[in-house]
């Protein structure tokens, strides 16, 4: 069994709903905190008590997950899900849409992309989903092409054309962000971004378009639960507009909330 790193329940303030179902999920510490803490009174009004249990290690919450200590968890996208699930033999399904966090590139040196010099070293998430992410949003903004049906999971080996000779530094999710000062760039995830100090949205010069993100976050389940009776409830307290506003609040515009009627497949 996982450590459990700090868990906490919100039980409702309205006596006229008897809580009569328990489920634990499985966030990363920061942020989606105080999000949760408003999906936590939606699902009370549903007679549904959420326990919440953060993690600081992508890692976790889908093992936690697995070894069903949790019932649910809050922190992925697909290509992330897939790899974890093909990797390690899970059977986790996702639920429903929550947020997207459209990938940055940052930078302390230059304001523009243009204006990146020749041999630019730029730091990218050495993780594949996200390096691959990093790598098509520098396709998109011209500093490379890739090679023709790379898919989401490109890495460098894939780079076609390189007009600017651009320098790619492959670091860890977590150190990437930090690094930015000793980089002329780095594609850094929007939470590690908040989380290592660099402002967003100030210091990005580029970032991925939010319509038809691939990348969009999402509630998962064990397969096994997907049709249980507490997953319609605990998708239908996320997707209300009271934590949509939360979320604009909390990332000050550069985390958008991601259900538009479609869920994940």
């Amino acid at each position: 069994m996982l450590p459990l790193l700090f868990a906490w329940g919100i039980a409702s303030a309205q006596p006229a709903v008897a809580s009569s179902q328990t489920v634990r999920v499985g966030i990363m510490s920061g942020e989606d905190e105080d999000i949760w803490r408003a999906v936590a009174a939606n699902a009370a009004r549903r007679g549904i008590t959420v326990k919440v249990t953060t993690f600081s290690d992508y890692t976790q919450p889908n093992e936690a997950l697995a070894q069903h200590d949790l019932d649910a968890n809050s922190f992925q996208h697909k290509p992330y899900l897939d790899a974890q699930n093909k990797a390690r033999h899970y059977d986790i399904v996702p639920i429903g849409y929550t947020y997207v966090q459209p990938i940055g590139l940052y930078s302390r040196r230059v304001k523009s992309v243009d204006a990146l010099p020749q041999n630019a070293v730029i730091g990218v998430p050495n993780d594949p989903s996200n390096e691959g992410r990093a790598l098509l949003l520098l396709q998109a903004n011209g500093l490379i092409t890739l090679r023709k049906n790379v898919g989401l999971l490109p890495t460098a080996r894939d780079i076609a054309t390189n007009p600017k000779h651009v320098q790619i530094k492959e670091l860890d999710a977590g150190i990437v962000g930090r690094a930015l000062d000793d980089l002329d760039a780095a594609v850094v995830n929007t939470g590690w971004a908040f989380k290592t100090g660099i402002k967003v949205p100030q210091e990005r010069i580029a970032q991925e378009k939010v319509e038809g993100n691939p990348y969009r976050n999402f509630l998962a389940v064990n397969a096994k639960d997907a049709q249980a009776s507490w997953v319609k409830e605990l998708v239908e307290s996320y997707q209300q507009e009271n934590v949509a506003a939360t979320i604009r609040s909390l990332y000050h515009g550069a985390v958008l909330p991601a259900w538009d009627g479609a869920q994940p497949h």
